[in-house]
């Protein structure tokens, strides 16, 4: 009988494109998925378990400190249960981890999982390949694909542990990336995402037919991507303001694939917080971005990531801030109350905002965005919008448009994994409610 093998994921997209991967791995070594959901009456099935971490802030980590007494109970019960613990860990975590975990290793080290399992040395080390992005998916017929372009990140964010734990960018070959989008494509995907901690510094080389060496950036590959026969939509996350190019904002308002969704992460509106962040750009120079943007794709829809707590930020800088806030409208803002990452820069500074002036301000900008988010779906009212549906509950589906707003409507289960012509008839701050027209 084949061993059942159940992954447990925190974290990002990128987490989750990790975890197809190592899913990939094990059942190539025979390994079968738990077909069940992750309470403790059903993992009891299971021969081996995979954490998958983040560590980007501490509640990621703290929800992995929360599964180590399930953990360790199935473990009791099932001796021959092995429980490992991969993602990005930092050396802290990692230390505190050690005595919960039968394995813990990098994800770049995913390809060495099955000798590390039966400890075995590989004896074809040739053949084996080096790079974990390289390891094939099988895309069974998901809707959505994850395609990773690149890996770390080089930027050195003060609150930042990815150089730490993922590394300095590596780019992979654009040759590979397509490669694995033309699979993904015609095994049905509907929708591309494409990932990296800083997408839009994506460079390969290739040689071109007289031996002259070629740069392929960001917009280049999305150009060469819009260009893959097949109905699909290509998305992805997330750039850096500092590195948006005029050339990227042709590509996305020319090339159809390309949807008009964009998460531009702003982190701060002050000036000096965004110095302290190690962030190469200002505020001012953001909303002029944003402006040339909205120029070009008069439709897209915004979104952001912003801190708030910073180390030494004053009740004037949050301020500065929650105005910017109101001048750009977004669309969603994924907002977070600073929490010191161990090793990074920002670590050494002395976080002086307490709790729950954290939560106070999070507080004031989510009242912000509450208001600009239902006014910008407000104009989307009486419309007819193509959706590609996601998900099934209670007889509602749920999906996103074509710009990204979550749309819910009354329909059937074999309509997740389609595109569909919803019509709007309401508007809430945090998504849309639409009628099935086809």
């Amino acid at each position: 009988m084949a061993k059942k093998y159940h992954i447990i994921t925190f974290g990002c997209q990128m987490n989750k494109s990790d975890s197809q991967r190592i899913a990939a791995v094990l059942e190539e070594q025979g390994y079968k998925p738990l077909k069940t959901n992750s309470s403790s009456k059903h993992l009891k099935e299971a021969d081996l378990i995979v954490v998958n971490m983040c560590s980007v802030r501490q509640s990621a980590v703290d929800r992995v400190y929360g599964q180590i007494k399930n953990l360790a109970e199935l473990k009791a019960k099932n001796k021959k249960l092995k429980i490992i613990l991969t993602g990005c860990i930092l050396k802290s975590d990692r230390n505190n981890f050690s005595k919960n975990f039968d394995l813990i290793f990098s994800i770049k080290d995913l390809p060495k999982l099955p000798q590390m399992i039966s400890r075995k040395k590989n004896k074809n080390k040739k053949n084996k390949k080096e790079d974990y992005l390289d390891i094939e998916l099988k895309h069974k017929n998901e809707f959505s694909a994850l395609v990773p372009i690149s890996n770390g990140c080089s930027n050195f964010c003060t609150y930042c542990v990815v150089p730490y734990t993922r590394g300095p960018l590596i780019c992979r070959s654009h040759t590979k990336i397509l490669k694995e989008i033309k699979k993904a494509v015609k095994n049905g995907a509907k929708e591309i995402w494409l990932l990296g901690q800083n997408v839009n510094h994506y460079y390969s080389r290739s040689k071109t037919k007289t031996k002259k060496l070629k740069i392929i950036n960001f917009p280049k590959l999305l150009k060469m991507i819009n260009n893959i026969p097949g109905n699909f939509w290509i998305r992805f996350t997330s750039p850096n303001p500092a590195d948006f190019s005029n050339e990227l904002i042709e590509a996305m308002a020319k090339c159809e694939k390309i949807t008009p969704y964009l998460n531009l992460p702003l982190q701060s509106g002050d000036n000096t917080i965004l110095r302290k962040m190690n962030r190469k750009y200002t505020a001012e120079e953001y909303k002029k971005l944003v402006k040339k943007i909205k120029k070009a794709i008069p439709e897209i829809y915004l979104s952001t990531d912003i801190i708030v707590g910073f180390p030494g930020e004053t009740i004037k800088q949050f301020k500065n801030t929650a105005k910017l806030m109101k001048e750009v409208k977004f669309d969603m803002a994924y907002i977070a109350q600073y929490s010191p990452r161990p090793g990074t820069a920002a670590a050494k500074l002395k976080d002086n905002v307490s709790q729950k002036e954290k939560k106070r301000r999070e507080k004031i900008l989510t009242a912000v965005l509450e208001k600009t988010a239902l006014n910008n779906n407000k104009k989307y009212i009486g419309k007819t919008i193509d959706v590609l549906l996601s998900k099934y509950k209670d007889g509602f589906l749920f999906g996103k448009s074509f710009h990204y707003r979550t749309v819910k409507i009354k329909g059937k289960k074999d309509l997740v994994g389609k595109f569909v012509k919803v019509k709007i008839t309401n508007a809430l701050p945090w998504g849309l409610n639409g009628k099935l027209l086809n």
